[in-house]
């Protein structure tokens, strides 16, 4: 069985802080919404880019949410679709000037 101790360094636990400030502009979603977990896959290609997703999603309870930050045409128009046709919600999905795009989706 797959554990996720092995995605240790590539997904963190984020923790919730109800003390956050809330911006009207915020430069993330993580300075507006703090996910319960957060997977960094710029580094990444396709078809590794979702299958790196949804070992994440597959590890975390349903309702939990998850910011994906990628970069790549390919990598924004397919992890979004695959993961809804999975079941899971895209909440939100932000794209940066450097092309780094942050997407929020909801393990269904």
């Amino acid at each position: 069985m797959w554990q996720a101790e092995s995605f240790a360094m590539d997904i963190s636990m984020a923790s919730n802080s109800p003390d956050k400030p809330k911006t009207n502009e915020p430069a993330s979603f993580a300075e507006e919404y703090v996910p319960d977990r957060t997977l960094d896959i710029t580094r990444d290609i396709c078809p590794m880019t979702f299958v790196r997703t949804r070992l994440a999603l597959d590890c975390m309870a349903p309702g939990q949410t998850l910011l994906v930050r990628l970069r790549g045409d390919e990598p924004r128009r397919n992890v979004p679709a695959t993961a809804l046709s999975l079941g899971h919600a895209v909440l939100r999905q932000l794209t940066d000037a450097d092309g780094v795009t942050e997407l929020l989706l909801r393990r269904g």
